[in-house]
């Protein structure tokens, strides 16, 4: 196994011992021993447990920002943008469950860019741009975008952590139902919600 391959399987036996048992429930020790490796291996690739598990935390970080950022530009109307954005981040969810869990608990203090609050941040700055333009061309306080963009990017993170443990129902209804109260309002609640995203024809404006 060669030196690159080898810090490869480190971080993602981590990852699995990480999202398992937390940073301070695991030891280099035990990460060694699920590698099939001696303990100094460890450190000649991360010099402590606190680098390996910052390497591991902003790994996912930037996977799943990238993924959000990416579902957020083009040209969609702003309910496709949110359909969007929440599919990228449940799908993540779907694809790396032990990266989520990590990024979900406190990052360490020397790592505050890798933080979950720190990713959502970023996410609602984007979004808050994209309801600017929205809310300015309907003639609506563009600053008000700022509050709306906290809302709806409150409401994903927080569907997405309690689906973290649920799965059910699948990833595309619940996207569905979050976009059905986001778009619609409680007064508005369709019985049925279905996802536009994909579908051809003109998008639905805001």
């Amino acid at each position: 196994m060669t030196g690159v391959q080898r810090r490869l399987q480190l971080l993602e036996i981590s990852r699995s011992l990480f999202s398992l048992r937390g940073v301070d429930g695991t030891t280099i020790e035990e990460i060694a021993t699920a590698a099939g490796v001696s303990k100094p291996v460890v450190y000649e690739h991360f010099g402590s447990k606190e680098a390996l598990y910052m390497e591991v935390v902003t790994n996912e970080y930037r996977e799943l920002l990238t993924r959000i950022t990416e579902s957020l530009s083009g040209d969609d109307s702003s309910r496709v943008f949110l359909e969007k954005a929440a599919l990228a981040l449940l799908t993540y969810i779907e694809d790396s469950t032990e990266g989520f869990r990590i990024l979900v608990r406190d990052a360490p203090p020397s790592q505050p860019e890798g933080t979950y609050s720190t990713l959502l941040t970023k996410v609602t700055e984007q979004v808050e741009h994209i309801l600017a333009d929205e809310f300015s061309r309907r003639g609506f306080s563009a600053e008000d975008g700022s509050i709306y963009a906290q809302m709806l990017v409150g409401m994903v993170a927080m569907t997405a952590q309690w689906w973290l443990d649920a799965r059910n129902p699948d990833k595309r209804t619940v996207a569905a139902h979050v976009v059905n109260l986001a778009w619609y309002g409680l007064t508005g609640l369709r019985k049925e919600p279905g996802l536009r995203e994909g579908q051809s024809g003109e998008p639905e404006q805001l």
